[in-house]
């Protein structure tokens, strides 16, 4: 890790600014002895974060029966986790979306993001539900770093988020480390940590790429946003079944997570992805990976049966 470059990305325009009322609602958070009536009164000072809260909360992918119409429901209905993680992608999304990062696909890079914190939310809840929250926000910004260097550094990192697209190539740490000395990985933990996102989300992050992140809470989910970035990657292309069978096997190993729980998780994900773009207002392209996928993957374990 380079302190000295994490230091000059932080300090420029690359980085995105986080409402205060979002800050001021995570510096709450981080006392383990918070009420719920601080957080009340923190959302409440600002008109536009109460109408953004009640959207989320009225949106499909939570599926109310009442309309919730005050942010002591919303927040009641949501939990404080969720609405963090809400809040703080939401806000993120539209930071980015008013920029032009030359040289990579924003909407790409949403759809995978999206993606890869469906998949990281479903295996923490198989694997550690006291976790779930978290795997998911950190799923969501894990990459935040690709954009901030593609903006920061546009011709050292040209070459690096050439291969973020379909079809590209898995770029190494090395090779990040070769061309701007850092990391993404450990640009989006620095980005986080600077946001005041919790550590245990920020370690995860920085993490999410070693392939021995030790053990833990933290290490399983950072095995965890590893195993869903690679399969994440590869719902947002059309592979062939060799590289479904190749990935996906290396990836659940990883994280400890069986097969069958992927072929499960498969044809529901595609609604989580399209309910959760609705509600940061992502726009997404419908894909017809997942049944493709799903079907490779019943197809080996049928198979390994035999």
């Amino acid at each position: 890790m380079n302190a000295r470059v994490l230091e000059s990305i932080k300090k420029s325009a690359a980085v995105p600014s986080v409402p205060q009322v979002v800050l001021r609602f995570i510096q709450i958070m981080q006392d383990p002895e918070f009420e719920y009536g601080h957080l009340v009164k923190a959302l409440s000072a600002d008109p536009g974060t109460v109408s953004e809260l009640l959207r989320l909360a009225n949106s499909a992918l939570f599926g109310v029966r009442n309309k919730v119409v005050a942010p002591k429901q919303a927040l009641t209905l949501l939990g404080p986790k969720r609405t963090r993680s809400l809040l703080l992608g939401r806000y993120l999304v539209d930071a980015m979306s008013r920029r032009h990062v030359a040289s990579l696909d924003m909407s790409y890079f949403w759809r995978r993001s999206l993606t890869g914190s469906v998949i990281a939310a479903r295996f923490a809840q198989k694997q550690i539900p006291r976790m779930q929250d978290e795997a998911f926000i950190a799923g969501l910004l894990a990459d935040i770093g690709v954009p901030i260097l593609t903006e920061a550094f546009p011709a050292q990192y040209a070459p690096i988020v050439a291969e973020y697209r379909p079809h590209g190539a898995c770029v190494t740490c090395e090779e990040e480390l070769e061309a701007v000395e850092v990391t993404h990985a450990e640009v989006s933990a620095m980005v986080l940590a600077h946001w005041t996102v919790p550590d245990s989300v920020v370690s995860a992050v920085n993490l999410s790429h070693s392939m021995t992140p030790g053990s833990g809470d933290v290490a399983t989910v950072a095995r965890i946003l590893h195993a869903a970035d690679r399969i994440g990657k590869l719902l947002c292309e059309v592979p062939s079944a060799e590289t479904i069978s190749c990935t996906c096997s290396a990836a659940l190993e990883h994280v400890g997570v069986d097969e069958g729980v992927l072929v499960q998780l498969l044809p529901t994900i595609e609604a989580d992805i399209e309910d959760l773009a609705d509600a940061l207002r992502i726009d997404v392209i419908p894909s017809k990976v997942y049944s493709l996928i799903a079907k490779a993957v019943e197809q080996k374990l049928a198979t390994a049966g035999t």
